[in-house]
């Protein structure tokens, strides 16, 4: 008797990891492909978008309109995350993923179509925005839905871990974007990068939003929604019950996310404007440096997440944001020495503070709110965080430039970041060993005021 438990029981458990697998993957896919397209945006900002869209401005000022139109799908982000919240709460998880999928693949699609600025005028840069802001809407519900569809999914002793497998989905997308205009960029002249050969890598993201529908399709949905759903629990208005109370969650949670955003946004599109405007390295080289920091962060990120899981989130993340500040300044020391060898070390040590810093966040965030509004908790507390770091990153990072001259004044704007994460940080509880499950409460006591 005790023989046949023991099999029915190991069954078991290896039925609940093929799940887990394919759930991780089809969300690290999904994810892979809202953040390759999100990206891809942004490495053609910093290299080709002032050029073909902005043409007649002076250099500093068009390379800071093309990261504005970059920085204006945060705005929209923020809009998506309620609008995708309302219904991942309200109709599920798993309808939104969809959707929010389709809607990045179609308008990542389109931009590779617009006619450049000499063609049809000031019409470029206005379809360029529009499209843009599509993809910020349809960000802002991807990552929510991909972070609970593992999270609420998962063990409970293995929640940051798979957390973390969706963060990993930032890394894979952000080189497969690199990869991509480090071809066309390497294999093709100036005049034809800037006509043509730009459009390419958006053309081709039709091949992997193809790859992460199917793959959606075939995953169901999360016991924490359907427990939602057997009790009749579901917030008439998700947005406004979030607000009542769980508001002190979503500000300060948005906070202490604030330096994730503004560290990778520094590595992946104001370094690779300040490499190439103002230390002279080629193109290829600093793709080369942002694909070599991803690839460390492909590792990290499990792994930190992993670690959360034994010693807490927030230790982790706490080690993260302090290492971010502690690098600012080494970090463009490194890079202000022209040597390759210490811009690939500055980026390979930056990306693993990172990945500290990111790797258990999206559990931490998840784990702050209750199942019934845990969608719309976790995506505007997110967004939140990218609206007030990503978005004005690189926009902020070229006018410091212009107007100082000095790459401190970067590393100082990094610091600051960091300083925010770490007070809003010290306000938020430990979140590990709460019940995510619960449809009325949070897991845990979140906000440390209100003890």
């Amino acid at each position: 008797m005790t023989t046949d438990v023991t099999r029915i029981t190991a069954e078991a458990e290896k039925l609940d990891r093929s799940k887990m697998r394919k759930i991780a993957t089809a969300s690290v896919i999904g994810t892979t492909v809202e953040w390759y397209d999100l990206f891809l945006f942004g490495t053609a900002s910093a290299l080709v978008f002032n050029k073909i869209f902005f043409p007649d401005l002076d250099g500093a000022i068009g390379t800071i309109l093309a990261f504005m139109t970059f920085a204006s799908a945060y705005v929209a982000r923020m809009v998506g995350a309620i609008i995708f919240g309302h219904f991942g709460d309200r109709v599920g998880r798993k309808s939104m993923l969809l959707i929010s999928l389709i809607g990045m693949g179609v308008a990542t699609f389109g931009i590779g179509l617009i006619p450049d600025f000499n063609t049809i005028g000031v019409a470029a840069p206005l379809l360029l925005l529009t499209l843009r802001l599509c993809q910020g809407l349809a960000l802002g519900g991807e990552w929510g839905g991909a972070v609970l569809m593992t999270v609420e999914h998962a063990p409970a002793d293995r929640r940051g871990f798979f957390g973390s497998m969706v963060q990993i989905g930032v890394p894979i997308g952000t080189l497969l974007a690199n990869i991509a205009f480090l071809i066309v960029a390497s294999t093709l002249d100036e005049a034809s990068l800037l006509s043509w050969g730009w459009r390419v890598p958006f053309l081709l993201s039709a091949v992997l939003v193809a790859v992460g529908i199917y793959i959606r399709l075939h995953i169901e949905e999360t016991p924490s929604f359907k427990k939602v759903q057997q009790t009749g629990a579901k917030a008439k208005i998700p947005f406004a019950v979030l607000m009542k109370k769980y508001w002190r969650q979503v500000v300060l949670g948005g906070i202490a996310t604030l330096s994730t955003g503004s560290t990778f946004t520094l590595l992946v599109a104001s370094g690779v404007n300040y490499g190439t405007k103002e230390l002279g390295h080629s193109k290829t080289l600093l793709l080369w440096a942002v694909m070599f920091a991803c690839i460390v962060a492909f590792f990290a990120i499990p792994f930190f997440g992993r670690l959360s899981d034994k010693v807490g989130r927030k230790p982790i993340i706490f080690a993260g944001v302090i290492a971010e500040a502690l690098l600012a300044f080494p970090l463009f020391w490194m890079m202000d020495t022209g040597s390759p060898v210490l811009l690939f070390l500055g980026y390979g040590l930056m990306m693993l503070a990172f990945s500290a810093n990111y790797g258990p966040i999206a559990t931490f965030l998840a784990e702050l709110f209750g199942s019934k509004v845990r969608y719309s908790g976790l995506s505007i507390a997110y967004m939140l965080s990218g609206l007030l770091g990503s978005a004005a990153t690189p926009a902020i990072t070229v006018a410091l430039l212009a107007a100082t001259g000095q790459s401190s004044s970067i590393a100082w704007y990094v610091m600051g970041a960091a300083v925010a994460s770490l007070l809003a940080l010290l306000l938020l509880t430990e979140t590990r060993y709460g019940n995510i499950h619960e449809v009325e409460d949070a897991p845990s006591d979140s906000v440390e005021v209100s003890k």
